[in-house]
This record gives C-alpha cells, structure tokens and sequence, in this order.
C-alpha cells in the first residue's frame, strides 16, 4: 500500500510540474509580450503539501531560457511543503530547464495579429490614397494647380525677358560704338580724320576691309545668338530685338559701302573686300536683292497666299529695277571706254578729256549708292510682309548663304593640288 502511494505520489509529482512548467511558459510568453488575454493554469497539486526545494539555474544559461522558478503567477521560490500519508518530503524543482519554443497555437495568434495590424495599416493607407485621388480630382484643387504652373511659366518668361533686354542694351551699346567708329572711318574716308600713331592715314580701302572684316565677325555673332533662341522657341516680342539688331547691322554695312563708295567706287566695284566666291555673284558692290528672294523662298515657309502675293510683287519690282540699273551701267561702262579710247587727243586737252570720263565715273558712284538702297528696301520690304519668325529665318538664310560662299572659296584655296606628270596626254 506504501509503495502504490508513493509510486502515485511521484506520477501526480511529474504530472503537476510538467503541467506547471507548460502553464508557466504560456504566462510568461503573454506577459512577456503583451497579450490580452492570459491563460488559465491548472493548478492541480495533491491535498497535502509537498516541499519544493529552489531550483539551481544552471550554468551557461543564456538570459533567453526561462527555469521552472521563473513563474510570473506570484508564487515565491521558496519551497512549498505537502503532506502526504503524515510524513513530508522535499521535491526539488528541475535546476534551470530549457522551455520549449511557443506551441503552434500561440505562433498562430502572433501572426493573426501581425496580419489584423497590416490590414489595418493598409486600410488607412488605401484610405489616404483616396483622399489625394479626390483631392486631384477637384476642381478647385486642379484649378489652383493649373493657376501655379502659370505663374511658374510667367515667372520663366519674365525672367527670360529680363534677360534679353540685358542683352538687348548690350547690342545697342556695341551698334552705338560701331557708329562711332563708323563716323571716325567716315572722317578718314573724307581725309577729315586723323590716325595717332601713324605717320599717315591708312588708305580708305584698307580702313574699310578693316571694318567689313569685323562688321562679319559681329554679323555672326548676332546670328548664332537669332539662331538660339529660335531653337528655344521664344517668343516674338524677343525674337523681334534680334531681328531688328540684324537689320541695323546691314543698315550699318550699307553707311560703310556709302562712304566707300565716295572715297573710292573702283574699290567697291573690284569686290576685293569679299571672298572669291562672293566675288563671282557680286551685283554693283553687293548682293543682288533677286538672288536673296530667291534664297528666302527656300528656307521659309509656310507663306499665306497675302504673302506668296505681296513677295511676288516684290520680286517683280526688283528685277525691273536691277535691269534698269544694269542698262545704265552698262552705259556708264561703255562711255568712259569711249572717252578713254578716243584718237588724236591733244595734250592740251588731255585734262578736259580726263575730267569727262571722271564725271562719268561719279555717274558710276550714283548707281552703286542706288543698289544700295535697293538692297534695303527689298530687306525692309520682307521684314513688313514676314512674321517676326519668318523674317528672323530670312536674316539666318541669307547670312548661311555668304558663309558658305566663303566656306567655298577657303576650301577651293586649301584644295590638294596635283601636278601635271609628263605622262599626261
């Protein structure tokens, strides 16, 4: 009978802590975590108390392990005593027992709470995806976004206008110094002006391919500066400051070839000034107005049928005035190679003869000052008819058309040469 209690007393004695270990580890787990709800132990022990010596923690435990002595239920670790069959025994606890990792249930409540957390999390973020959607989508708020992005393009554009009219001043500041300059080559033209440094004035020829050169050199420049900013689209209030700087730049050249042409039309007329191949289409000193609508017709377009009219018209009257012009040379030409070859001139008379040809040579100067101005008024002419886009792309494809004639005769200069080998028959 002793021996079927205690073999009893030990099975209830394992029973009780291995139910009291895995109750322990369910409340520590809870209350380590913050659960809610906490578990019911079952707190099965005999009816007489039994001695519970305090566990030993084991060596090399890691803080992570929890012991049997570790209980969050507020049972204090000294022993506990039963009494069973008058007698007391002292049951020592387990020193430091490894617990298990958390059952399965357990790890399912973990991540049915993690999930509840992510959905509610998202649902709060789908939510706050709506509201901007319907933010967006209101008008007023579409509106006041729409008025932003004007103002961000006004401010652009002011800020660009800005710009330009810096460099707008610029231009005229330098077309203001090359009018100086022009008026200072005027007076050499006159023999007015005087050169320091120099024993004497320069001849009016070398002064003016002095100026030509760098009137080429600003013309350039100004039409790089057009060419950039019709890439960028600009508007026309600031394409129509480039375009007008164009024009004052031909203007400028034409108040050149005047003076020119009172000091010296034999030198204008020659077209040793320009290039080789520019020399070859030279018209009385300069570009044939013809030939620069022709060149405009290829390089701008679309043009209304008001336009095709208006620069019909126009080509029609250039081409009668430049017969007309080249008649009248042609004249000119003819009579001063009559009075140059006329026989038997006395010596006497020598001078009076001379000074008949010369009347017909300021003949000559008249009729190269009246393709000058032809030459302008066909420019202003297309300036009046074209938009201010269209007449910016005119300034462009006429200052093409002499760089490449220029480009040309560099690259005929620098050619390779062969020479003749005495096979050759």
């Amino acid at each position: 009978m002793m021996a079927a209690s205690s073999t009893m007393s030990k099975e209830s004695a394992s029973y009780d802590m291995a139910e009291f270990d895995q109750s322990a580890i369910f409340l520590y787990l809870e209350d380590g975590h913050d659960q809610e709800q906490q578990r019911q132990t079952l707190n099965i022990f005999p009816s007489q108390p039994m001695h519970v010596a305090e566990p030993i923690p084991a060596k090399g435990v890691s803080m992570g392990m929890v012991t049997a002595s570790m209980l969050p239920n507020g049972n204090s670790s000294s022993p506990k005593r039963q009494e069973q069959g008058g007698q007391h025994r002292s049951v020592a606890a387990p020193a430091g027992p490894v617990v298990p990792l958390p059952s399965n249930n357990l790890a399912k409540d973990n991540r049915n709470s993690l999930t509840k957390k992510e959905e509610t999390s998202g649902g709060k973020g789908a939510a706050s995806a709506g509201i901007v959607q319907e933010r967006v989508k209101d008008p007023k708020t579409l509106r006041r976004l729409a008025q932003n992005r004007e103002a961000a393009r006004k401010s652009r554009l002011r800020k660009k206008a800005y710009i330009q009219q810096l460099e707008t001043s610029r231009i005229r500041l330098s077309q203001l110094e090359q009018q100086v300059q022009v008026a200072r080559v005027q007076g050499v033209f006159l023999g007015t002006g005087e050169q320091p440094g120099f024993s004497s004035a320069p001849s009016p020829a070398a002064v003016f391919d002095v100026e030509y050169g760098r009137w080429v050199e600003e013309h350039s420049k100004l039409m790089f500066q057009l060419r950039a900013a019709l890439s960028e689209h600009l508007a026309d209030e600031q394409l129509q400051s480039f375009v007008n700087g164009g024009m004052a730049q031909h203007e400028e050249l034409l108040n050149l070839k005047g003076a020119m042409a009172r000091a010296d039309v034999f030198h204008l007329l020659s077209g040793v000034w320009v290039s080789p191949a520019e020399r070859c289409f030279l018209w009385l000193g300069g570009f044939r107005p013809s030939e620069v609508i022709k060149v405009m017709l290829k390089h701008v377009e679309p043009l209304s049928e008001g336009q095709i009219l208006g620069i019909y018209q126009l080509q029609q009257l250039v081409q009668e005035r430049e017969e007309a012009l080249n008649h009248s040379m042609e004249a000119t030409q003819q009579n001063i190679s009559d009075i140059v070859a006329a026989p038997d001139v006395a010596p006497a008379t020598f001078m009076g003869h001379m000074s008949l040809a010369m009347n017909k040579v300021a003949a000559m100067e008249s009729f190269v000052m009246q393709a000058d101005g032809l030459r302008q008024q066909t420019l202003h002419k297309l300036h009046h008819i074209l938009t201010t886009r269209q007449a910016a792309r005119c300034l462009l494809a006429i200052a093409d058309y002499f760089h490449r004639l220029r480009a040309l005769s560099t690259l005929w200069v620098a050619r390779p040469r062969q020479d003749d080998g005495p096979g050759l028959q």
